[in-house]
């Protein structure tokens, strides 16, 4: 049991409240994008139809690189970066780093897009915010996950308010755990014959008290993610470096060496990335090569982590002969616990340390966040109209953002499918989530009813989602036998979900009656805390 004096009570009672209510439907967007971004890779899988399954850094490379090496000019062989994309094909990235017109550390290069054979796709040359961004193929995730990281503001300031937001939702959580007098005995409380709002109260509850360790975890991560590099890189490298962000990445997650600028060819990348799988048993998700082409050069290759553990591998191998050197920490140049902890907060973050039952499990635990915040501002309102203050324009904005935000994300996904064959995905992903979300605005101001609004949001929402795997298919995505037989299960599976999702929202619906009736009676999410 948690005491506290009934003045205490109050104002803990007024700060859950009104942190709720002053930044939670941004901290709503934040948490039910990062729902989807947790699926990220599965969702850019399933609708651009990729169906390689092997990795990139699985097939012979080496020769492909040297070419590049050789056609690229030598003020760009500071570093080199190899990735995967598209369907499993490969980025290579020469570049040097340098200091812009601003005083931002940059780096600046020629980027090549290579096909399976090795050949040049696409090149681009300039900074990295040139030269990278969402492609036509990826348009979708790449959304996604921008608009979790930083709501699509521009940087700072996106992440400074992701960062916030991930501290108001601390606060949230600290204070909401302070004011239950009885936390054991709620979180198994349920009333289910009570007074509409005591069974949504029992609800919440329940919900935020058993999400509560994953929202301190997503809180936190979160807020160290956004904070990181707007800034805790900058109050350090200023103080410790004169303001040389560039010392402080070499020192940070630099790899300490002799200085030796002859020529030498790059040893055998192919041999570096086998060698780095059998070692880890993972492939390789980032190869980074520093001074390439030189005798003092190192090949860096960073892997997820192994099956069982949480922290990511990363292997250091002497450039010049392709030996392995060590096994190394992801931050400084010897373990520490301080390393070990900055290692895992993304895998914690994204929840993609397990594969995907563990994905799964942060999905559930994200739809339980997204409960919590929506149904606490449901609860707010209630209490506001039972003391004759109704503001009936915030509870319509909580149901256009409530609803309006997935109906929002739906039509960006059926916008992608669409345009994707038509090379415009890039532009109409976005546009389509501003339409449908503006839909749910301009609903908002013109249905009589909250309860409608929701209605309808919700019925729109579930169509859509149980029809995209149609029209997955409709424009020209694998079939179900074409997937499983090159060893994609995720696109049935997403098929599966989709269908399972809309199912489930219209099946919700059902003898529900019309508005009036609901906000008499029963509404379909009553405030609840």
């Amino acid at each position: 049991m948690i005491h506290l004096e009934k003045e205490d009570t109050k104002l803990m009672v007024a700060v859950h409240g009104w942190s709720g209510i002053l930044l939670g439907l941004l901290l709503y967007a934040v948490v039910i994008t990062g729902m989807a971004a947790v699926f990220a890779e599965e969702i850019g899988i399933w609708s651009a139809g990729h169906v390689q399954t092997s990795s990139a850094f699985e097939r012979p490379f080496d020769r492909a690189v040297r070419v590049l090496g050789e056609r690229t000019p030598e003020k760009y062989h500071e570093g080199v970066d190899l990735f995967e994309v598209g369907d499993r094909n490969m980025g290579v990235f020469f570049h040097r780093h340098e200091t812009d017109a601003s005083g931002n550390l940059v780096s600046r290069g020629i980027y090549y897009q290579l096909d399976a054979q090795g050949r040049v796709a696409s090149e681009r040359s300039g900074t990295g915010e040139e030269v990278f961004g969402p492609r036509n193929d990826d348009a979708l995730s790449s959304f996604l996950v921008d608009t979790h990281v930083r709501l699509h503001l521009p940087d700072p300031w996106g992440l400074l308010l992701t960062g916030i937001l991930g501290l108001a939702m601390l606060v949230a959580a600290i204070s909401g755990l302070l004011i239950h007098r009885h936390l054991f005995k709620d979180i198994f409380t349920l009333r289910r014959r009570a007074n509409p709002v005591l069974v949504d109260r029992d609800r919440h509850s329940v919900a935020g008290t058993w999400s509560l360790p994953f929202a301190f975890l997503l809180a936190f991560t979160g807020s160290f993610f956004s904070f990181f590099g707007t800034v805790g890189v900058p109050i350090v490298a200023m103080a410790a470096f004169g303001g040389d962000v560039q010392a402080l990445n070499d020192a940070v997650f630099g790899n300490p060496r002799i200085v030796d600028e002859r020529p030498v060819a790059v040893g055998n990348l192919d041999r570096i990335a086998q060698d780095s799988i059998r070692r880890t048993g993972e492939a390789p998700t980032f190869l980074s090569i520093e001074h390439f082409g030189r005798a003092d050069s190192q090949v860096t290759s960073f892997h997820p982590p192994g099956e069982g553990g949480l922290e990511p591998a990363t292997l250091l191998y002497d450039g010049a002969t392709g030996r392995f050197d060590r096994a190394k920490p992801s931050i400084g140049t010897a373990p520490s616990a301080g390393g070990t902890l900055a290692a895992i907060m993304a895998p914690i973050h994204f929840g993609n340390f397990a594969g995907l039952l563990s994905k799964a499990i942060w999905f559930g635990l994200g739809f339980a966040m997204c409960y919590v915040t929506l149904t606490g501002l449901r609860l707010w309102l209630v209490r506001r109209r039972e003391a004759g203050r109704a503001l009936d324009w915030l509870e319509r904005t909580v149901g256009a953002v409530g609803f309006g935000l997935p109906l929002g994300l739906v039509a960006a996904a059926a916008a992608f499918l669409i345009s994707m064959p038509l090379g415009s995905a890039v532009f109409w992903t976005p546009t389509a989530f501003l339409i449908g979300f503006g839909s749910a605005l301009v609903l908002a101001c013109t249905l009589r009813s909250a309860a409608t609004l929701d209605r309808a949001l919700q019925q729109a929402t579930g169509v859509v989602l149980a029809l995209l795997p149609l029209l997955r298919l409709a424009t020209g995505g694998p079939g179900w036998t074409q997937a499983l037989a090159v060893g994609q299960p995720v696109i049935v599976a997403m098929d599966v979900a989709c269908i399972l999702g809309g199912g489930w929202m219209l099946w919700r619906l059902r003898g529900l009656g019309d508005a009036a009736s609901r906000e008499r009676g029963a509404p379909m999410l009553q405030a609840a805390e």
